[in-house]
């Protein structure tokens, strides 16, 4: 299994941390992304659900990256302070800085706030893995953060992870 060097530093800096599930029921772990969460369809962040977090989770963080990107690591969703009740989010979280019930939204590499899904050039398809963190508090972070300063606000939180890869393939030319 590969993982992000997000998540790979986050291991280094964290306790030892649990993993646990997390799946879509929009597509399965290494299946394509269906176009509807993508941009050539209306671009609606994919449902997810997560079982089995560890005990003491005050809040979850979400980030969601390309690997495959032409220009490196290319970050689409950055979600946190999502309380810690939650175990799934629908489908078309609305792209606000805050979405109650959801949690708090960054800034993606589109320099947009919430979800921007599947876009790459022509040619093979593209990994994206979908990394939830569960917390030992809640990051008092504002609107807007970047994938970095949540990494850095997480540093020592991380009580487990659970990771879910998609792929997407753009067949068409732009």
């Amino acid at each position: 299994m590969r993982i992000t060097l997000f998540a790979f530093l986050l291991l280094l800096t964290a306790a030892p941390s649990f993993a646990f599930d997390l799946k879509s029921p929009a597509f399965g772990q290494n299946a394509s992304i269906p176009r509807t969460h993508s941009c050539d369809g209306p671009d609606r962040s994919p449902p997810l659900r997560w079982t089995d977090p560890p005990s003491g989770a005050k809040s979850y963080a979400l980030v969601v990256e390309d690997p495959d990107a032409p220009s490196g690591t290319w970050v689409h969703w950055v979600l946190y302070r999502i309380p810690p009740a939650t175990r799934q989010l629908p489908e078309g979280v609305p792209t606000r800085e805050t979405v109650p019930g959801a949690g708090t939204q960054g800034v993606n590499d589109f320099k947009k706030v919430g979800w921007g899904g599947p876009c790459p050039p022509p040619g093979s398809a593209h990994r994206y893995v979908f990394t939830l963190y569960a917390l030992d508090s809640d990051l008092t972070l504002p609107p807007g953060t970047t994938r970095s300063d949540l990494q850095t606000a997480m540093e020592g939180h991380v009580l487990g992870q659970a990771e879910l890869t998609g792929r997407f393939q753009n067949r068409r030319s732009r």
